[in-house]
């Protein structure tokens, strides 16, 4: 059997050898642009008839800090308020770690081990005049409750609206850093088909594709990574334990990395030797769907018109409908970013408008259940005009790569 061109025939020390740096890597998000988010932020507040905006660690803080900090139990905060500076609410131990990551001006408050943090964003909202605050949705439920405590009947809300409209439409430059990631995803993508051979594992394929990764800039490698084979293909997610490639599976492989905090993530599927009939037929209705709802994006247009306009194509076909199987079990796309899903949405109810700077995944994955599953997964932006491609998609069942 003839494997085709782009699938096999690469040994590992030659894909290895031609691993090296990105050579045009994207711009860092400037300080200015820092600036134009906090004013969008407050923009929002006033909107909404918020008095402040309390931020807390994870990849909001980013977008509007720059410090790059996951949650913990020790509260990490940035409040935002209508006048003045930003203000940080930091350990006192980490006030070292803290100022070689912030990159906007603001004003650190410390609080030591035997402190509550949650009273410090109570005094700061009283010193600006602030009367209410709304509330990182993404902050612990144990934060909630702690400020409710100290903020002596201050109306505490949740802040969805004003994050989510800060970060839902996407700039020149965040833009640049995510085609930067998704076009070194894609590079690694075609390394790993190339690698491919029967008796290959699962585990030696997810080792190479982070290793691939980090040797060309990602941030930490891999974000994730899921290989599956054959009759594993069928769940969207995967099947754990190792695995070893055969003539005539199918190869899934999802997978991305970050640059800057900006997230890639994209899936082929494709043929290890020669396709059935099925094989084929699947492959080709997942490709005219994921075609299907790209055409269907243009700003105005609802996030659950895209879903649907997937949906008919394979409802069509005689397949589902709705979530049933053999068909698409889940949405047919998610937006990203910072986060590797976060809003917009592409699924059925979701009547938020498309708008130019948007951006989300085109994955309308079709399963036959016990047998195979193809998932064919890119990424859009949407422009003036309609959808533009981060990645081109696949041509063919045993063509992953245009």
């Amino acid at each position: 059997m003839t494997v085709a061109s782009q699938i096999g025939g690469l040994d590992l020390a030659t894909a290895r050898a031609s691993l090296a740096p990105w050579p045009t890597p994207a711009s860092a998000i400037g300080v200015d642009e820092y600036q134009q988010r906090l004013d969008h932020a407050r923009r929002l507040m006033r909107e909404q008839g918020i008095d402040a905006l309390l931020v807390t660690a994870g990849t909001s803080l980013r977008y509007f800090s720059g410090v790059p900090w996951g949650a913990s139990e020790r509260l990490v905060g940035l409040l935002v308020t209508q006048r003045g500076a930003p203000i940080v609410v930091c350990p006192a131990f980490e006030v070292g770690s803290l100022e070689a990551v912030l990159l906007i001006p603001a004003e650190v408050r410390l609080w030591e081990e035997h402190e509550d943090p949650q009273q410090l964003v109570a005094d700061a909202l009283h010193e600006r005049g602030a009367g209410s605050l709304a509330l990182d949705p993404a902050a612990p439920y144990l934060v909630a409750e702690r400020l409710r405590a100290v903020l002596g009947g201050k109306p505490l809300t949740e802040a969805t609206a004003i994050i989510d409209g800060c970060r839902i439409c996407k700039t020149s430059s965040e833009l640049a850093l995510m085609k930067q990631a998704t076009a070194m995803t894609l590079q690694v993508h075609r390394l790993a088909a190339g690698l491919m051979r029967e008796g290959i594992s699962r585990g030696e394929l997810v080792r190479f594709i982070d290793e691939a990764h980090r040797a060309m800039g990602a941030d930490n490698g891999s974000t994730f990574c899921i290989v599956q084979f054959g009759k594993a293909t069928a769940y969207p997610h995967g099947v754990p334990g190792e695995q070893y490639l055969q003539l005539g599976e199918l190869v899934l492989i999802d997978t991305g990395c970050t640059v800057q905090g900006y997230h890639s993530d994209i899936t082929r599927t494709y043929i290890f030797g020669r396709p059935s009939a099925d094989h084929v037929r699947i492959w080709e209705l997942e490709q005219v769907a994921q075609q299907a709802a790209f055409d269907a994006v243009r700003p105005g247009v609802t996030c659950e018109a895209v879903d649907e306009a997937a949906r008919k194509v394979v409802k069509k076909a005689g397949l589902g409908p709705d979530y049933r199987l053999p068909g698409i079990p889940h949405r047919t796309g998610h937006g990203c970013g910072m986060n590797i899903h976060e809003t917009p949405y592409l699924v059925r109810g979701n009547q938020t408008l498309l708008e130019p700077g948007m951006c989300a995944s085109n994955e309308p994955m079709i399963v036959v259940p016990d047998r195979f599953g193809v998932r064919l997964e890119d990424h859009f932006y949407v422009t003036e005009e309609g959808a533009a491609w981060f990645t081109p998609p696949s041509p063919a069942i045993d063509q992953p790569f245009a």
